[in-house]
Formats: structure tokens, sequence, C-alpha cells
């Protein structure tokens, strides 16, 4: 299956490439020339969209001058290797084999509110796993809603997925508690990672990933035999004023004997203002070079969505690469990245049910990306 691979030439350029058997687009991304449209390689479309002058680049023009004369019988990676006598052959044939069985699984978990059909007629989970399912290099293995028995998630299901894609809002509280302590020993594990949608910052599998980080934050802070936790829980879903004191929060103290007793109280995975007015955000890509962002323009506008107002009670994310504004005021870190254990947690803002967000281009394009890069072993 098609995929996106990295290959280091020898002259330190980086080749990527998207290979497609049959009637889809063979891409090399960063080599040849620029918007170059070839046909000679036994696929609909050999598409050029970038340029590097590197060893890659001359092989490629080098192919590409040649295929057009070569016999027809040849299959495209014979023809590459036919034409391309030079050392990088044997790299880019290496390369191009294997992506067509690489696979990332992809479980969509939705809990399906009727709300959603003023914008989504077969629910926010289903739609995105249509979309995602058109994608090459990307199986959905479920898609899945909160009604279905053990809610979607019983037997081995989290076991044949590599990430997870969580949309909930409402009856947030009606998945069992073990739910998300299986799915954070899965990503501390390196065989799972979480994208958490909109009002999935309330899910059970993103709280307990919170937990973690908070506790995985705490013993880096404190550690030794000697310190004791005291770890005091949210009192519930509830949304903490402006001014208060903001979630996770550590306080130390020393006792008798060398003791170290440490008060950990854990975040409230939730912010103190939202408006649902449907105005348009403007979203700021702050890391450009992430791979949740390739493709994705510098700035751009959703239409219509809820805003959500920070603080976010959260850990102090490992990267915040996207951050959404309101004309209105306020202002969110709409796209936060945490590393837990060998796994990752995305969180992603924008999505509202009663708004169009993922018809949208750019949303639908940081998904997928986060899926890909998420998804890799």
């Amino acid at each position: 299956m098609p995929a996106i691979h990295q290959l280091v030439q020898r002259e330190g350029h980086f080749v990527r490439m998207r290979c497609t058997p049959g009637n889809n687009p063979l891409e090399f991304n960063e080599i040849v020339g620029n918007g170059a449209d070839l046909h000679q390689l036994g696929f609909d479309c050999f598409r050029i969209t970038h340029s590097s002058f590197s060893i890659a680049h001359r092989v490629l023009h080098h192919a590409a001058a040649t295929l057009a004369t070569s016999p027809g019988s040849l299959n495209a990676q014979e023809r590459i290797i036919r034409f391309m006598r030079w050392p990088s052959a044997v790299l880019l044939f290496a390369a191009i084999t294997p992506l067509w069985s690489q696979n990332i699984r992809v479980l969509v978990w939705d809990e399906r509110q009727p709300q959603q059909k003023d914008a989504y007629p077969n629910f926010i989970g289903n739609h995105l796993a249509d979309h995602l399912r058109k994608l090459p290099g990307i199986t959905v293995t479920k898609s899945v809603g909160l009604d279905d028995p053990e809610h979607g998630l019983g037997g081995d299901t989290l076991d044949n997925c590599d990430v997870v894609i969580w949309w909930g809002h409402i009856r947030q509280g009606e998945v069992p508690t073990e739910i998300g302590a299986r799915m954070v020993e899965r990503i501390k594990a390196g065989k799972l990672s979480l994208i958490a949608l909109h009002a999935s910052h309330w899910s059970v599998p993103f709280i307990a990933a919170m937990n973690e980080v908070t506790m995985e934050e705490a013993r880096r802070r404190y550690p030794g035999a000697n310190v004791k936790f005291d770890i005091v829980p949210p009192p519930g879903r509830l949304v903490p004023t402006y001014d208060s004191m903001v979630t996770p929060a550590y306080y130390a103290f020393r006792e008798s004997q060398g003791v170290q007793r440490v008060r950990v109280d854990l975040p409230l995975s939730v912010f103190p203002g939202w408006r649902g007015d449907g105005k348009p955000s403007v979203v700021t890509v702050l890391k450009p070079e992430h791979p949740i962002v390739k493709g994705v323009s510098a700035r751009f506008t959703i239409p219509a969505t809820e805003a959500y107002l920070e603080p976010f009670h959260v850990p102090a994310p490992d990267e915040v690469i996207m951050q959404e504004t309101w004309a209105a005021g306020g202002w969110f870190r709409s796209g936060m990245v945490w590393n837990l254990g060998r796994g990752k947690i995305f969180y992603f803002r924008p999505g509202h049910e009663t708004f169009k967000v993922y018809f949208e281009e750019m949303p639908l394009k940081i998904i997928e990306n986060a899926v890909r890069w998420m998804g890799q072993k």
C-alpha cells in the first residue's frame, strides 16, 4: 500500500516518495522539476512536486528522459532500475517495494450524538471513517459508537489498531474507566496512539492519558524512594473559573526523617470559557516543520466553529503545533502533542457537532497527517 517514506541519499538529501500501483499516482517529492508530469512508468501520473539538485535529482531526470523509449512490457519498478544506472537506484527500489505493504490501522470511536445529524447525516465518526478509507496507506478497522456492544471496544478491538480517533461530548461518563486504563497501557507500550477531537478533552481515555502524563511529571520532579504522593482527582467534570489555580498542580512538603510528601492535583482537562456562536476562527500554525501540518496552510480560517478559551487545564504539552483565535476575543492551543511512554496523544480542538468543520480541507488534512505520523512503527 502507498505511504510516505524518507530515503537518505549519499549527498544528505531526503527523498520523499508515495507509490501507488495500478492507476494511481506515483509521486516523488523534492526531486526532479517542479510540476513535471510524466506517464512513462506504467502509472497514470508520475507527478513531481518539488525540486532538489542532488544525485536523486539527476538520477530521476535521467530516468524520465530514457523511460519514454523503454519497452512497454517492463513494470514500473523494473523500468526504474533498468534506466537508473546509479548506486541510488538500489536504494530507490528497496524503498518502493515495502511501501505497497505498509498500512496504518485506525479505529474511529464516536459518541454518535443525535444532534450531530444537523451537520453529519451519518454521524461524525462514520463521516471521518469514510474519508480516511479513501486515503492510501490507511485502513479503518472499525467505526464504532457508544451504544455498540461493549461500547465498540470489546475483544481484541484495541489490539488491531495503531491509532484511535475519539469524538465524545455529552455522554462521556458512560464510558467505563477501565477502557481508559487499557488504552493508556497500550499507549505507554507504543502499541497505540490517541487522537482526541474537540469535546473529547473530557473523554475517559484523554483524561486517563492526561492523568498519567501528570504522574510521570510528578515522579520526574520528585524522584526518590522517600517521596509519598497524595493524588487529588477533580470532584467530577466541573468547569473552573478564570481565577482558579490551573491544574495539574504540585505541592511538596518536607516531613520528618527525610520523607517528602507531594500533593498532586490532577488536571481538570477543561477550560473556563467557551462560546457556541458559530463564528469563524483563525488557526495559525506554530510549528510549520511538524509532520502533522505537512501541506497545511500557515494560517487558515474555519468558517463556523465553537470557541474554547484558555487556560486549558492539562499538563504542559511536549509540542504546541497550532493556535486558534477569534475576532470576538480569546485564544486556544488548538493542536497539542504529548509523549507518553512510547506512544503519543494529539488533541485537536475544532469539531463541534453542529458545524461542518470536518468537511473543511485543512482540518481533514491535519487529521490525516496525525494518523500517518502517529501510526508509524
